[in-house]
């Protein structure tokens, strides 16, 4: 039987696109697993996608502002070889209204208001918010805000709108600076792993000011009700059977429970640099999705 060939993709250095810390471990532990493994970035022009048995998105982190771009990459891409995940998933999980639609499923998401370019902005004026874009990643063009920064709000508004970006808004959980953020990684349908992180947003820093994504990122072990939650989350999913790998963000609301801030389904951090035995496990995982092609 012949080897399996398989693409880790990524994205090629630049400004505002961060090394990928899983990408050497996760290239090892595919080849240790029996398949041979190539980082390729998505739009590298010579890259022959229909020589590889599956393409994996892992790092292409410049996807957020070149997002027609990436999305014409993935139908081609789709087209020549097994993607995971693939385009259709892509594009509802880029879009974040999507937790509307979780809502509507029964799925508890932190409460979001959604602003189109020429759409006027009704801030909170009794909670802190946040205000980040629609399509995004690594808080980029995010920010909290009190009630009574209204003006720098609108700011961020006005910036947004001029590039096109619909906006988020929603409470701030407060309760994040007790219980952090949880992500929970599944890899073939299984739960891999799950991490805790402290908040990333911290009070007076602009949205367009650089931030750490993951600030103090550890190991967590899952309750049974952010288990259930995720799963819950993951079934609501379009298109859910075809996940080959995904990461369900929770935080508590002011009752303690968990609610869904965002589904990572296009190219979410594994943290699998935590535990590099999960490396191995991801690495079998796909290898066995590309036997499948």
């Amino acid at each position: 039987m012949p080897q399996p060939k398989i693409a880790l993709v990524t994205a090629r250095p630049g400004p505002g696109v961060n090394p990928d810390p899983d990408m050497e471990l996760l290239l090892a532990a595919v080849t240790a697993a029996g398949a041979r493994a190539e980082a390729v970035a998505w739009d590298e022009a010579e890259a022959d996608w229909a020589g590889y048995d599956l393409a994996v998105i892992r790092s292409s982190w410049d996807y957020t502002w070149r997002w027609a771009e990436f999305t014409a990459w993935a139908d081609r891409c789709a087209g020549l070889t097994r993607l995971g995940n693939p385009p259709s998933v892509l594009r509802w999980s880029g879009d974040k209204s999507y937790l509307g639609e979780l809502r509507d499923r029964g799925v508890p998401v932190v409460p979001t208001r959604y602003l189109r370019p020429g759409e006027e902005a009704e801030l909170p004026r009794q909670h802190e918010f946040v205000v980040k874009p629609i399509l995004g990643a690594g808080a980029r063009f995010a920010a909290r805000y009190r009630p009574d920064q209204h003006q720098q709000a609108r700011e961020q508004l006005r910036q947004m709108h001029a590039e096109g970006l619909t906006a988020m808004v929603q409470p701030y959980m407060h309760r994040i600076a007790e219980t952090g953020e949880r992500a929970l990684v599944f890899v073939g349908g299984r739960l891999l792993h799950t991490t805790r992180k402290e908040p990333v947003l911290a009070p007076g820093v602009r949205f367009d000011e650089r931030k750490t994504a993951h600030p103090g990122i550890r190991l967590w072990s899952p309750t049974e009700s952010e288990l259930a939650l995720a799963e819950q989350a993951l079934a609501a999913v379009p298109g859910a059977a075809e996940l080959l790998y995904a990461r369900v963000d929770v935080v508590d609301d002011d009752q303690g429970a968990p609610v869904v801030t965002e589904l990572e389904l296009v190219e979410p951090n594994l943290f699998l640099h935590l535990r590099p035995a999960a490396a191995r496990t991801a690495a079998e995982a796909f290898v066995a999705a590309a036997g499948l092609g």
